[in-house]
């Protein structure tokens, strides 16, 4: 019986119709797919699910240009499911009612549909909800597509139902191999020297559809010798990096850097912070981040870290861009250098615990001030010793509440101006038990 929803698929197009070279190359099959083997391949999950014959619905999560569509429809052909694309950019409910209906029809003929969904994340929570029953009993095989965090975007119902498969950018041999291809279709070599073509790689910035963009420009230029790096530059102009500052690639990156500050690599805390920069993050932000990691990760091994990153922050609101940025990398040199310790934030970690759990428990009385006469005959401070008029200037009493046991919070670690601050901390124990005794 004729699908009777000839609207969703395509009309052909004619023979002597342009083509785009992505068009052009887009694979037959599976096994034709540049990269991607880490899910494709004979013991990664596509592979064992089409030997097995049993494929579960899937969220590809991946950069632009790697291969999320093409391996869709590729699957509905291995499967010999009616493959129906949407996009949620463009697809609302009544659509989608439409879509639904479609492939109940098509499920009582016998014949299945996967339905992908470009840019799955954009759906709203409701619309993620109409996909579930038509998941559970078999209407659609869902196939969704996201360049976002399917933990961040997705709801848990649809993961729950949903194997999540990460599809990576292309590699430098996998971009160079889809060149070769680009050239066998076109039938001539690009007209560029190695190191232009090295160049022209790097600014497909692992996007195979870009890449093939790209070539496509070049092969029409009409030149009497290859091209240099230089000349290319001249020609195209390089691709934005890729960057979201509201989406994870920003908390990606920002990870980045704050590791490399903590593991005390100058030259990758650099480069994470440059990427940031290119990709057009906003360079006060920088600066409130490193001034956290320097009450963080260094705090008081090296006191004079925050010191440092306040006068670059200031520097930079001084000076601006792009002087004031130097500044701000001038501090993330600093950070990395200087010695880390932690101890300050898991003695406050602790301390905040300490008060969670033991309450509202009053201070010692012996430390509380007596203003009126009636707190002199409670007892508020009777037996107060006053820490200047006692040896050594300290006291050794007890500042805890009576009824909760001493803690130590704080424990300096063996690294830059803390070892100093160990000694004095070990200095005040020795006494406080002397005293104590």
């Amino acid at each position: 019986m004729a699908d009777l929803f000839q609207s969703e698929t395509p009309a052909p197009v004619a023979d002597t119709a342009p083509r785009p070279l992505a068009d052009r190359l887009r694979p037959k099959s599976l096994s034709e797919v540049i990269g991607q083997q880490q899910v494709l391949g004979e013991e990664a999950p596509l592979g064992v699910m089409l030997r097995s014959g049993s494929l579960s619905s899937l969220i590809f999560w991946g950069p632009p240009g790697v291969g999320k569509t093409t391996i869709a429809r590729l699957l509905a052909d291995e499967t010999d499911l009616h493959f129906v694309q949407i996009s949620a950019i463009f697809t609302g409910v009544p659509e989608l009612r439409k879509v639904f209906e479609a492939a109940k029809i098509r499920r009582q003929n016998g014949q299945g549909t996967l339905l992908f969904v470009d840019e799955i994340h954009r759906f709203n929570k409701a619309q993620q909800d109409g996909f579930l029953p038509h998941m559970e009993d078999g209407t659609i095989l869902l196939v969704g597509a996201t360049t976002e965090n399917p933990s961040f975007e997705l709801n848990a119902a649809v993961l729950s139902r949903s194997q999540v498969l990460v599809l990576e950018r292309l590699s430098p041999e996998e971009l160079e191999a889809l060149t070769a291809r680009a050239e066998a279709e076109l039938n001539r070599q690009l007209p560029l020297d190695k190191d232009a073509r090295d160049a022209l790689l790097e600014m497909a910035d692992g996007d195979g559809r870009a890449l093939l963009n790209l070539i496509e420009q070049v092969a029409a230029w009409q030149v009497d010798a290859p091209l240099n790096r230089e000349a290319l530059s001249n020609r195209l102009m390089k691709r934005a990096a890729k960057y979201d500052k509201s989406g994870e690639e920003h908390y990606n990156l920002i990870s980045a850097l704050h590791k490399s500050v903590r593991g005390s690599d100058p030259d990758a805390a650099l480069y994470w912070y440059a990427r940031m920069l290119e990709g057009g993050e906003d360079p006060r932000y920088l600066a409130r981040r490193l001034l956290r990691m320097s009450v963080e990760d260094i705090a008081l091994a090296d006191p004079q870290a925050q010191t440092v990153c306040m006068h670059a922050w200031e520097a930079y609101e001084r000076l601006g861009s792009p002087e004031g940025e130097l500044a701000l990398a001038q501090a993330v040199i600093y950070l990395a250098l200087a010695p880390k310790t932690n101890a300050g934030y898991m003695a406050y970690k602790a301390a905040r615990r300490a008060a969670k759990k033991h309450g509202s428990e009053p201070p010692p009385k012996h430390i509380l001030n007596a203003p009126t006469q009636m707190m002199k005959d409670q007892g508020y401070g009777t037996g107060y010793a006053y820490d200047h008029d006692a040896e050594d200037g300290f006291s050794g009493q007890n500042y805890f509440p009576e009824t909760m046991p001493r803690e130590q919070f704080y424990q300096p670690v063996e690294r830059g101006f803390e070892r100093d601050l160990k000694k004095r901390l070990e200095y005040f124990e020795n006494l406080r038990r002397k005293r104590g005794d």
